[in-house]
């Protein structure tokens, strides 16, 4: 199987950024899993930086289908490149169609004497390697070949539950080659499923419309570390939900925040 790695590598090294493709074990129902596609844009917009700027923020609409063993396209646009920052827009393009589109912000650090400290903390247990779910053909998304993930808060999709949070720990089954960074754990975030789904009583779709993640820091981690993810739903409906998950370290370092809208279909 094609490893993340591997996806990612074939943006990077392509100047034209023309005639990509994507195996059909990276889809998540008919379209690619959109951590893929996302992360496939943060390597292409970070071609253009020159210097030290790093990912502050990604802001991700997903527009329509990207279908996997078709060729499509990615088109970068410098919007504003100032003295610390750099806002890029980038597209994904597929049949003549955009199927992705995303903003993303890229700064330098300055010097600042304003500081505030971060409050949160992770709640979740340490990993229980043994309870990673396995993967069962036919019920899960294809990406989840892909992908380990060690549930400890909410439950289950379909399961008719009362609860609307979500969390547990995150990483791929296939080590990375390099270090971890923003590119990384930009795809694992959107692994899990939308919170709203283990309210559900019998499978029915949801769709991620669209995605903001912020990132705290510059990040470089071990390559088969654990990954935390603990997400809430502020608000559901008319056929809409907010989520809100913060990622953590390993060891507890509040890594990114990100936010979701998310249609759900009954």
């Amino acid at each position: 199987m094609t490893t993340f790695d591997q996806l990612i590598q074939q943006v990077a090294v392509n100047d034209s950024n023309k005639n990509f493709s994507f195996p059909a074990d990276w889809c998540q129902g008919r379209t690619a899993f959109g951590g893929i596609s996302a992360a496939m844009l943060i390597c292409a917009m970070s071609k253009k930086i020159k210097d030290q700027r790093r990912l502050l923020s990604l802001s991700t609409n997903f527009v329509g289908p990207l279908e996997p063993g078709i060729s499509f396209d990615i088109d970068i646009e410098v919007l504003r490149e100032g003295k610390s920052a750099t806002q890029l827009l980038a597209k994904i393009t597929q049949n003549g169609q955009v199927c992705v589109v995303a903003q993303g912000c890229y700064a330098m650090k300055r010097d600042s004497q304003i500081e505030v400290a971060i409050t949160k903390e992770c709640g979740l247990s340490p990993v229980q390697p043994e309870r990673v779910l396995p993967y069962q053909e036919g019920i899960m998304p294809a990406f989840f070949q892909h992908v380990a993930l060690n549930p400890q808060q909410g439950a289950l999709p379909f399961s008719n539950a009362t609860s609307s949070h979500l969390g547990g720990w995150m990483k791929f089954k296939a080590a990375p080659d390099t270090a971890m960074n923003e590119m990384h754990v930009t795809a694992l975030t959107d692994a899990w499923p939308p919170t709203l789904l283990q309210k559900f009583s019998k499978p029915a779709p949801a769709s991620s419309m669209s995605w903001y993640i912020e990132f705290i820091d510059e990040i470089n981690l071990d390559a088969d570390s654990w990954l935390g993810f603990e997400a809430i739903t502020h608000h559901s409906a008319n056929g809409y939900g907010l989520e809100d998950a913060n990622i953590w370290s390993q060891d507890g370092k509040l890594l990114a925040i990100s936010r979701q809208t998310v249609a759900v279909f009954e």
